[in-house]
């Protein structure tokens, strides 16, 4: 039986003056009896209201995968009381004990895959569906509000000009849109990738 992947909150961003109004795309994975919280942003009503919705408790989810480290995606992490951290520094956090990573921890369906470039530690999670490869990209892709989501992997990202690395960030939007056949992105609707 393969994973079943809900994008519970779209990620939303909008500069706002000097500062930015933005949360990242929430997305629910259920990968045999695990449930695995993708980024979980910062938006704790949106929260709060999309895990009712789901007839979800916080205590319920067994994973919290973070991208990276900025606040928009991570920030609700401890919502999750009883769930296991897995880190974009390829650790896993019990509580207050840091472990090594055991990358089948979460199912046989899910695989982490290292997506440098926005920050040199993001990560994305490879989720097999049975529609398809699923990405959730993280900030990979990600689009502000009203702007076309047109995908261009030499489109430049210049919000976190000191950690950003351009060309690694080139060589992971190649390998998402190569290995995906659906990516969810940080900030923006899903989309299907056209194969030539």
């Amino acid at each position: 039986m393969s994973a079943e992947v809900k994008v519970l909150i779209q990620g939303y961003a909008k500069q706002v003056g000097k500062g930015w109004k933005a949360s990242s795309t929430v997305t629910l994975i259920k990968s045999g009896n695990k449930k695995i919280i993708f980024d979980p942003g910062c938006n704790r009503e949106k929260l709060v209201l999309a895990l009712k919705k789901e007839k979800l408790k916080s205590s319920e989810i067994d994973f919290v995968v973070l991208s990276h480290g900025h606040i928009d995606h991570s920030g609700l992490t401890g919502v999750f009381e009883n769930a296991d951290i897995i880190t974009f520094e390829n650790l896993m956090y019990k509580k207050d004990n840091q472990l090594e990573f055991n990358p089948r921890i979460m199912g046989k369906d899910t695989c982490v895959i290292e997506t440098p470039g926005h920050t040199s530690e993001h990560i994305s999670l490879i989720v097999k569906t049975k529609k398809g490869t699923c990405i959730i990209a993280g900030d990979v892709f990600w689009w502000v509000d009203g702007e076309k989501q047109i995908i261009d992997i030499n489109k430049m990202d210049d919000s976190h000009p000191k950690e950003l690395n351009m060309k690694q960030l080139i060589k992971s939007r190649k390998l998402v849109l190569q290995k995906a056949d659906y990516v969810i992105p940080g900030h923006g609707l899903m989309f299907q990738v056209k194969k030539h």
